[in-house]
């Protein structure tokens, strides 16, 4: 049994940008262009930490692969409308482990979106 839910919004964006090592700033365009993960009913925006893998990802492909929003919004409608879950977290993963091994000075934050 697993004690955390995953799945569970509690984290604020400032803590997703903290332990990305993004600039909130950088987070908030990406959720104003309407790319990270909604939750409803909840005032308060927060987020998961399946949601922060999600938020890596987009974070990676949008600063070090230098893809623009609509070509995020298109990647993520083929990872939701075409694979399983299992394939999505394969490829999230994969890309979380690309995040970490790229140098620090080739992740650009992006100012202009």
């Amino acid at each position: 049994m697993s004690f955390i839910d995953k799945d569970k919004p509690v984290i604020p964006l400032s803590g997703v940008a903290e332990m990305l090592g993004a600039k909130s700033r950088t987070l908030r365009m990406y959720e104003d262009k309407g790319l990270l993960p909604k939750h409803e009913g909840i005032l308060k925006k927060l987020y998961s930490i399946n949601d922060i893998q999600t938020i890596a990802f987009i974070h990676y492909i949008a600063s070090v692969k230098k893809i623009n929003a609509n070509g995020i919004k298109y990647i993520l409608e083929l990872l939701n409308a075409n694979m399983s879950q299992d394939e999505k977290d394969k490829i999230i993963t994969n890309t979380e482990k690309q995040l970490e091994l790229t140098p620090a000075k080739e992740i650009d934050d992006i100012e202009v979106f």
